[in-house]
């Protein structure tokens, strides 16, 4: 029995180290060639790479935004990440508080916006107008 446990340690050590990676490039999140965005990009090999910034609304190639809610502090920063299809933001019922809306067609990117005053901002992609989310602010 402990001959059988020795060859399972053995092997578990050997994956371990394996999966730990060394020497490799570092990535960042949502810049790997294969799109990156919903996980660690860079195109590294698994070591040292960055992970995704706080407060992050993905735009999916499956045409949703998730989270669909994101609920931040005043003055926070949210990061909208943007994979292998084209999005963008429009904010619904802009006021003064209201951030910018992130236009264009976005691939591959990350923008960043920032919420100073309290309040639900409910925006839509106007590409793919059935992509709804909201920031609420605190």
């Amino acid at each position: 029995m402990s001959g059988i446990i020795r060859i399972i340690s053995a092997s578990l050590i050997v994956t371990l180290a394996a999966c730990g990676g060394s020497g490799g490039s570092t990535g960042t999140y949502g810049t790997s060639s294969s799109g990156g965005i919903g996980g660690y990009g860079g195109g590294g090999d698994g070591g040292n790479q960055t992970p995704p910034p706080a407060n992050t609304v993905n735009a999916s190639a499956s045409l949703a935004f998730s989270p669909s809610t994101l609920t931040v502090n005043a003055g926070d920063v949210v990061t909208f990440a943007f994979g292998s299809v084209a999005h963008n933001v429009a904010f619904d019922n802009p006021n003064a508080a209201t951030p910018t809306d992130i236009g264009g067609l976005n691939t591959n990117t990350s923008i960043q916006r920032t919420f100073t005053t309290a309040g639900t901002y409910n925006y839509h992609c106007t590409i793919h107008p059935f992509m709804t989310g909201a920031v609420v602010v605190r």
